[in-house]
């Protein structure tokens, strides 16, 4: 799954906080800006397992009558679910055909009710921690702010990012456990 480009505001606002650490005034530079920052960002999320900025996200999951998991988190919405054929064109399936659900860690579920599941299907969602970048944790903007830093000083040279960035980003780091597969616990 790919994911969906950021917002354009959110790289405004996150070339600002890179240009204002790296005291960089002018227009000169913002395309490379541009480029660490959504570099940055994207090297975050993946690090962290979530979604920093919220925004329309799509996922293709297998046949299954059990609960998958969206790949990414947190899920605010689930917005549609369709049934992909073999030539890719796709067909909303009615309501009674899924259920969905989102637990507390903002998981994102979906489960085929129908008795002949669709070989494929797309689901649309909404995931993201902060609605913009000024909404993102500052530890994790902080991070983001360094590494792009770190590309755009060390251009084309072979050096590793600072360990200061996993540091930052390491606290928000999601671990999954049960392979994306409902599981439950018994005591006794």
């Amino acid at each position: 799954m790919d994911a969906p480009p950021f917002p354009a505001a959110a790289i405004d606002a996150a070339r600002g906080a890179i240009k204002a650490y790296l005291r960089i005034e002018g227009t000169g530079e913002d395309a490379a800006i541009d480029a660490a920052a959504r570099t940055a960002l994207a090297l975050g999320e993946a690090f962290t397992g979530t979604a920093w900025i919220a925004r329309e996200w799509q996922a293709t999951l297998s046949r299954s009558g059990g609960w998958q998991r969206l790949p990414t988190a947190p899920v605010t919405a689930i917005t549609s679910v369709a049934a992909l054929a073999l030539d890719g064109t796709a067909a909303i399936l009615p309501l009674p055909a899924y259920a969905i659900d989102i637990d507390a860690q903002g998981g994102g579920w979906v489960r085929i009710a129908a008795a002949q599941p669709p070989a494929r299907i797309r689901v649309t969602f909404t995931a993201g921690t902060a609605p913009a970048w000024d909404g993102v944790a500052p530890p994790l903007a902080q991070g983001a702010v360094l590494l792009a830093a770190h590309l755009l000083e060390s251009r084309g040279a072979a050096s590793a990012p600072p360990a200061a960035v996993a540091a930052l980003w390491r606290p928000w780091r999601r671990v999954q456990l049960c392979g994306g597969r409902r599981a439950s616990c018994s005591i006794g």
